[in-house]
């Protein structure tokens, strides 16, 4: 800026063009702008395409990315709907079964309560049976034991030894009168 100020101050009188006054030489200028179109084709060449490629690459990474991202959601979403429907169908087998378990269990008791019961019932019968026959065996065990004391007596209050015939005789009347 002085030295502008100084030109202007030393020739006040003398008009000079603005180009001069300013010192613009025509030959830098136009060397100038050859050189501002070259540094711009060269950077354009150089750095801008490089740059924007990269730049390019990076925006389609970034959409193959989201697109990736869409297909993985999507899939998960299907996977988890697929795991749900394998857990609801578990559970209704795993229902199913506990109670075609439980049923069986049912089953299974009622069946074993209806042999023991049975077991039980012949178990009464052959207890009743025997019974029965200890009771006949006593009763008869009774009956001669009864003929022979009664038979004894009479043979001591009789006096007299009585013959087999006697005695059978007595101990079938007495045995027909306790039977009675």
């Amino acid at each position: 800026m002085m030295t502008f100020l100084a030109a202007v101050a030393e020739q006040p009188g003398e008009s000079k063009s603005l180009f001069e006054t300013f010192g613009v030489h025509w030959a830098f200028l136009v060397a100038q702008v050859i050189n501002f179109f070259l540094v711009i084709l060269v950077l354009k060449k150089f750095a801008f395409g490089p740059i924007q490629a990269i730049l390019e690459q990076r925006r389609e990474r970034i959409v193959a990315g989201e697109e990736k991202l869409k297909r993985i959601e999507k899939q998960l979403a299907e996977s988890e709907a697929t795991t749900a429907a394998a857990i609801a169908k578990a559970n209704e087998d795993a229902q199913r079964l506990i109670k075609e378990a439980k049923e069986g269990a049912a089953s299974y008791t009622e069946q074993k309560s209806q042999e023991a019961i049975a077991q039980a019932q012949q178990i009464l019968v052959k207890a009743e049976a025997a019974a029965n026959a200890d009771r006949e065996r006593i009763s008869a065990e009774l009956k001669r034991e009864f003929g022979r004391l009664v038979s004894d007596t009479t043979a001591q209050v009789t006096g007299k030894v009585l013959t087999l015939d006697d005695q059978a005789r007595i101990n079938e009347e007495a045995i027909s009168k306790v039977g009675n």
